[in-house]
């Protein structure tokens, strides 16, 4: 008989670790997304990490700046940024306070709350579609701005919390290049998945943007 997975909420000592080892390691976690509206939780499938300074991937590779200065602070909140004039995009703070780290949430299996999920998800074909993606997923969570720097580790007023939720084995977990990122920070393979999960995202090569002439 398979044990039901894990609610016990992760500690801060589990995102208090270098970003690469934490990405994989998220594979199965269960994030909890509490509103006025009722929960929705969501299986984490696939992920991408982040390195900070040291990552010309990253948003910290420049520095601290008003917009990713969660990044810099204490690990186990919440980065949520904006881009395309369009998404909002989640990730998890990793790493000792101070050296920014992050791992992006990429996709999961909303596991409780669907309808929920699919009142903001109108243009989803299926549920597999959901959270099939970074702003897929942000959506499907109602999350913005607002909710930048949000604790996921036991703050009670907190909308986000990240339960233990069933691992994912090592053998079970892919790894590849991370999706649209340019130049020297595209061939690291640091985006993780689970192996040939459905609500995994399509991996998508950088293409630079066209100037309007």
């Amino acid at each position: 008989m398979i044990a039901p997975p894990d609610r016990t909420p992760l500690t801060r000592d589990f995102f208090d670790r270098p970003v690469l080892e934490v990405a994989p390691d998220l594979l199965g976690r269960v994030l909890v997304r509490d509103s006025a509206d009722g929960p929705i939780e969501v299986r984490l499938t696939e992920v991408e990490a982040y390195a900070g300074e040291l990552d010309p991937g990253s948003h910290a590779y420049r520095g601290r700046t008003a917009r990713n200065s969660v990044m810099f602070g204490q690990p186990g909140h919440m980065y949520v940024y904006f881009t395309y004039g369009m998404w909002h995009c989640m990730n998890l703070v990793c790493g000792p306070e101070g050296m920014a780290g992050a791992v992006l949430l990429r996709a999961g299996e909303i596991t409780e709350g669907a309808e929920l999920a699919r009142k903001r998800r109108l243009s989803a074909r299926n549920d597999k579609e959901l959270a099939k993606g970074p702003a897929r997923l942000a959506t499907a969570l109602d999350v913005d701005r607002r909710l930048d720097g949000a604790d996921v580790c036991g703050d009670p007023s907190s909308p986000f919390t990240v339960l233990t939720g069933a691992p994912v084995p090592s053998a079970q977990v892919s790894s590849g290049p991370r999706t649209g990122v340019a130049g020297e920070g595209g061939v690291h393979p640091w985006r993780f998945w689970t192996s040939n999960d459905p609500t995994v995202s399509p991996y998508r090569a950088h293409t630079p943007r066209r100037r309007r002439t």
